[in-house]
């Protein structure tokens, strides 16, 4: 491990982030809303940390291994939640420290839930400074530095392997560097089209790039209480949904398909890409017979909340709480489901539910076969024993990890329906749930403990279970 390593790099994300903060206050200048001031201050005093960080460790490192890796990415996301706060407590927009970070750490890790109320009033400096820590955490702040740092002397291979989530694809391009920059153009021109779209369907420009941000990221943070809802036009709601799906997506894929000119059979050519379209399609239906019987919502509204919840963004247009019972059980494994590994999505990862299942039925068939050699495939792949192996382990964790998590917030008062659904919601990166957190509702009741609790559920979440419990190990400590 290489200590200085560690922080020289934890000072170029601190000192990137710290820059990020000033976008917010131009926004605040034009728009005349506040704030400026406590926006270039944080900026200032970040951007000031970072670059302290690594003067004070000299030259940049020359390698960095993998256990240092998987230490810069934890930190990252700690440190950068943490100083992500000082906007929500220098303006006074969240009155106590809990809040705070609970917004900023929800941000960054694109889990969308939140304690704010009354947002249509709110600054446009906030609103805009919470869909940007989405934006940056859903695919920039890691990556960015990974495509900068090699310009500085350092290479980015072990950050790379410890944030890309899912059992990972091959690489884009031969280097990394490359590969960091493929995937930041996409992730930006993403952005960018679905900006644009949204603000020719009716949205404001600024509510456009908001909603843009947060679509993209999977972050699922809006610019009104009522979310989407606010929206009654349908072709803003018809392209959210177009826009979540495709952000669901492996970007390896949006990658191969761009190179071979927008191909289409790029896609259904995909295993895990077929088995997210037809997981959501099943979803719909189901959640949609249920909902029509009862007369509880539109097919539009079904349409709507069920991707919204299956990619894990956590937008939506109406209160699904009030749905049949059936569709709150159905919805809440769609967000253990989630979207496809290698996107900006949450979850366990489609590819790895597929696979568990997969290796389920080689066990049932070897019961009936018992010497017959059957090999667990994706595509045309076989995928080795020792994947398998790991999968079963990331599955049995996060399942304990879910049941810790829900215990300990219900001791601190929470109902049982707000307890379960509030810990799924956060460790799979979805941000709304039922009970008191429900859409219609926010996360603000909840008792300081619970939020504190969440927020480890939301880091735990989004460095996929692995990467926390790897350095819980004594051996990743010794030399």
């Amino acid at each position: 491990m290489h200590p200085k390593g560690v922080i020289w790099t934890l000072g170029i994300l601190v000192a990137l982030f710290g820059c990020g903060m000033m976008a917010p206050a131009f926004i605040s200048l034009y728009f005349a809303s506040g704030h400026a001031d406590q926006f270039i201050l944080a900026g200032c005093l970040t951007s000031a940390l970072g670059l302290s960080m690594m003067r004070l460790v000299g030259a940049a490192p020359e390698q960095l291994s993998h256990k240092d890796g998987f230490l810069i990415v934890a930190l990252a996301w700690v440190v950068l939640s943490l100083l992500g706060a000082i906007p929500f407590w220098t303006t006074g927009v969240c009155t106590t420290i809990v809040d705070g970070l609970f917004e900023s750490t929800s941000g960054l890790t694109t889990t969308g839930a939140t304690i704010l109320t009354s947002l249509d009033t709110l600054p446009h400096s906030i609103l805009f400074w919470r869909s940007m820590q989405e934006w940056l955490g859903g695919m920039g702040i890691i990556v960015l530095a990974v495509a900068v740092m090699p310009l500085l002397g350092v290479g980015g291979m072990q950050l790379f392997r410890a944030e890309t989530p899912g059992p990972v694809k091959d690489k884009l391009t031969s280097r990394v560097t490359e590969t960091a920059k493929v995937l930041w153009y996409i992730y930006l021109g993403m952005t960018g089209i679905t900006a644009f779209s949204l603000w020719l369907a009716g949205m404001s420009l600024f509510d456009a790039v908001n909603h843009a941000m947060c679509t993209i990221a999977i972050g699922g943070f809006s610019t009104h209480d009522a979310s989407i809802g606010y929206y009654e036009s349908q072709s803003i709601r018809t392209l959210i949904i177009i826009f979540m799906l495709m952000a669901g997506v492996n970007f390896t894929l949006h990658f191969v398909a761009l190179k071979r000119g927008f191909s289409l059979k790029t896609y259904f050519q995909d295993d895990e890409f077929r088995t997210y379209i037809k997981w959501i399609a099943a979803l719909i239906i189901l959640v949609g017979v249920l909902t029509l019987q009862a007369g509880s919502g539109t097919i539009s509204e079904v349409i709507f909340n069920t991707v919204a919840i299956a990619t894990t963004t956590g937008f939506a247009v109406s209160d699904y709480a009030i749905w049949p019972p059936g569709t709150g059980l159905l919805l809440l494994a769609a967000m253990f489901v989630g979207a496809c590994a290698g996107s900006t999505g949450g979850g366990m990862k489609v590819v790895r539910v597929l696979l568990l299942f997969r290796q389920g039925m080689r066990e049932i068939r070897r019961l009936i076969h018992p010497h017959a050699i059957i090999h667990v495939k994706i595509g045309e792949h076989s995928v080795s024993g020792p994947v398998v192996q790991a999968l079963w382990g990331f599955f049995v964790l996060y399942m304990v990890c879910y049941s810790v998590i829900a215990i300990l917030l219900a001791m601190t008062g929470v109902d049982m329906m707000t307890a379960l659904s509030a810990t799924a919601a956060c460790l799979t990166n979805t941000g709304p749930g039922f009970g008191e957190v429900g859409p219609a509702s926010n996360y603000a009741s909840l008792p300081d403990a619970a939020k504190g609790i969440l927020m480890f559920g939301m880091v735990l979440g989004r460095l996929e279970i692995f990467t926390f419990f790897v350095l819980l190990v004594p051996e990743f400590w010794r030399k």
